[in-house]
Formats: C-alpha cells, structure tokens, sequence
C-alpha cells in the first residue's frame, strides 16, 4: 500500500541535496499512464508549480492523444499558461521528451548531449563514455567528439543499451525516442529521474530551458519504412547489399546509412543522414527503390 510513497521518495533522493523547484512553473503529461499521480507529486513536493495534464486514465486512454508520443496537448498548454518548461512522459514512463518555454522539442539525444556534457566536466561520467543506439543523431556523435566524450553505439532498443551499460560499467545511456537511463540512479529508464537531472542543471546554472534543451544541430535525417513479408529479408540479396555498398561510399565522411528488418512488424526500416539534402533525397529513394524491387521479385 506504501508503495507509491517510496517510489516518490526514491525519486526525489536522486535530486541533490537542498535544491529546491521553487519559482518554476511546469507542465507535465503523464500520458494518462504509470506516473499520472507520482509525477506530479514528486514535482509539487520539490517546490514546483506543476500543472499536470494526462492524469485521467481509465485503462483505455493511455498515450491517446497526449505524453511523449503525442506533444500536441503539452505545446498548447505550456504557450497558454506562461510555464518554464513541459515535461512529457510515455504510457509506462520510462521515456521522457522535454519542451522549452516557447513549446520547442528536446529529444532523447540532446537530453543525452546535456547530461553526458555537464557530468564529464563534474568527472561523473564513468570512462568519459555515453551509449546510445545506432538510431542516434550524427549531430550527437559529432558533438560529443568535440567534447572529447566517446559513444558506443549499440542495436536499437534500450535493452540493448542497458546490456552495454553494464558489460563496460558506464553509466549513462540511452535512445532518440527518450528513453534515458542513468545507473547511478536506476537499472532501467526512468523518465522522473532525468527530467529531474535536466531542472537540476537548470537551477544550478540559473537558465532557461530553451537554452539547454538545443545542444548541438541534428545532422538531417528520413527515415521510412518499406512493408515487406516477415519470411523475406532483401539484405540477403545480393542486388541490395550492392547498392548499399556503393550507397555507403557516396555518403563516407558525409552521412550515415542504416537499414534493418523490424523484429515486430512486416517492415524494412530505412535511415538516412546526410547534410547535402539532394544527396539525402537521392540516397533514400534509391535504397528504398532497391529494396522494394527486390520484395516484387521474391
């Protein structure tokens, strides 16, 4: 019966020591999920002015039309009610995106491109090392090279990064779409906590979200899937995997190219970054060409 009480405490032990939330005014989308009643307490109970929204559910509503998924509902409520910041969590909230005062978007990487900055130069980032996934924004890489930070990439899926996480002992790492994980604090993702680890370094440092949540320029990037049999995989023939070679070469020192067969949908998933935006354009649709000629032929 307490249980919800502990977990509120636990949460605000990773917030430090005599730092209060008082005078910022947030927002926070439960997404009518696991964290409709934690949230905003552990907010609240830090000093916070918190204006919650997505904390109706009724076992049907979760993520509908609002949370991390879905930003519509939390743009128009932190630009009509003046609030420093919005905090949006998914359904089981593990996933955490972030709008500044003026209703603009922080995706998990730069979340990731603050923290992993601001704990190097506190010496808290173990073997100076971030994990993030395949997935992750070219801009983030490059980022981190100039901030003297190494990135391994691993497998798309936070479980993925975990086990990386904990084979190296690193203990910062994470996904684009939010998912954060922080084992100083948590063994999993928990999208309470690094908001929490984002307002500490706003009120350490006295600013205002807009100008921490925009760390580095992502690196342009499409992403599109191409429906496919699951019994078929077109990187098993040798047409595709010529093109991607030939592809991989035109993009070297420009971009990335990144394709894989989705593990849960009838899908090849396709990325593309490239700052040269014909050759972004031009490298998808030949790819994605490739791939679904190759689909019609099976």
């Amino acid at each position: 019966d307490d249980g919800l009480g502990r977990y509120i405490e636990r949460v605000k032990s990773t917030f430090p020591v005599g730092l209060r939330l008082d005078g910022i005014k947030i927002v926070v989308d439960c997404a009518n999920g696991a964290s409709y009643k934690s949230a905003p307490e552990v907010l609240w109970e830090l000093g916070a002015d918190v204006i919650p929204i997505g904390i109706n559910p009724d076992g049907f509503n979760i993520n509908e039309g609002c949370g991390s998924t879905s930003l519509e509902l939390a743009k128009e409520t932190i630009v009509s009610s003046g609030a420093d910041l919005a905090i949006c969590l998914d359904g089981d909230a593990d996933r955490l995106i972030l709008l500044d005062e003026a209703g603009n978007v922080a995706d998990g990487d730069q979340i990731l491109a603050l923290l992993a900055s601001r704990w190097a130069a506190k010496g808290k980032l173990k073997h100076n090392t971030l994990v993030a996934t395949v997935m992750s924004n070219l801009g983030l890489e490059v980022f981190l090279q100039n901030s003297s930070i190494d990135l391994r990439r691993t497998s798309v899926g936070d479980r993925y990064v975990v086990e990386e996480m904990r084979k190296q002992n690193f203990n910062l790492g994470g996904e684009q779409s939010g998912h954060i994980v922080m084992t100083d604090f948590s063994t999993t993702g928990d999208g309470i906590m690094a908001a929490l680890q984002f307002l500490s370094i706003m009120k350490q440092e006295n600013k205002p979200a807009s100008s921490l949540i925009n760390q580095f320029t992502p690196c342009p990037q499409i992403l599109r899937n191409v429906t496919c049999p699951i019994d078929f995989n077109p990187l098993a023939t040798d047409s595709v995997n010529c093109t991607i070679k030939k592809l991989e070469t035109d993009l070297e020192g420009k971009g990335r190219l990144l394709i894989r067969k989705s593990g849960t949908e009838p899908l090849m998933r396709i990325m593309v970054e490239c700052e040269d935006d014909f050759l972004l354009d031009n490298t998808m649709n030949i790819i994605a060409d490739e791939i679904s000629q190759s689909i019609k032929n099976s």
